[in-house]
């Protein structure tokens, strides 16, 4: 008899949440805001990076998952800033899978999430390269605010829970698949 995840049940939990949840006009507004900020701030740190976008001046990029979506305008400096209401997109990007939990396991693997493009290639190619090759230094900004040793402790500690929580939410999500989960999978007692 096979027994059934204790995670199938908090996967519909989540499930019908995304479905119910619309959050309010103003907390998308400031998220989107804090989303555009963080992006820009990875960005800077990245010459090259920003050098590519200032050749898509202009476009406009649209993501979408469920209801929820950001269009984004790049900027003549090679940032991002929230694209106004009802700008055309030149690329849409739809993210595919609808499960949050199958998209947080997708995200903790490092890998993509299944996409469907629609638009300008050149643009979908800039941001494919970004998306490749730019990454946050969480240690480096960590750094500037309290220090090299704490911030390298601290960044040490934060690479080990993330590798226990891959190990356990890729053990745990197969085996809610109904696969037994491998000795690579389990965590060391």
């Amino acid at each position: 008899m096979a027994t059934q995840s204790p995670f199938s049940f908090l996967n519909g939990l989540v499930e019908r949440a995304v479905q119910v949840v619309q959050p309010p006009s103003w907390l998308v507004h400031e998220t989107q805001q804090r989303a555009v900020l963080f992006l820009n701030h990875v960005l800077m740190q990245e010459r090259e990076a920003m050098e590519r976008l200032m050749r898509q001046k202009g476009r406009v990029a649209r993501v979408q998952w469920r209801n929820f979506n950001m269009a984004l305008v790049v900027t003549p400096a090679g940032l991002l800033n929230v694209a106004a209401e009802g700008a055309t997109p030149d690329l849409q990007l739809e993210i595919m899978d609808s499960n949050p939990l199958a998209l947080a396991q997708v995200a903790l693997r490092g890998d993509k999430p299944s996409l469907r493009i629609e638009g300008d290639v050149q643009l979908a190619a800039d941001i494919n390269w970004l998306v490749d090759n730019v990454q946050w230094d969480v240690e480096e900004d960590m750094a500037r605010i309290m220090g090299d040793v704490p911030a390298h402790t601290l960044a040490n500690i934060g690479r080990t829970v993330a590798a226990a929580v891959r190990q356990f939410v890729g053990g745990r999500m197969g085996q809610a698949d109904g696969k037994p989960a491998s000795d690579a999978d389990r965590l060391p007692q």
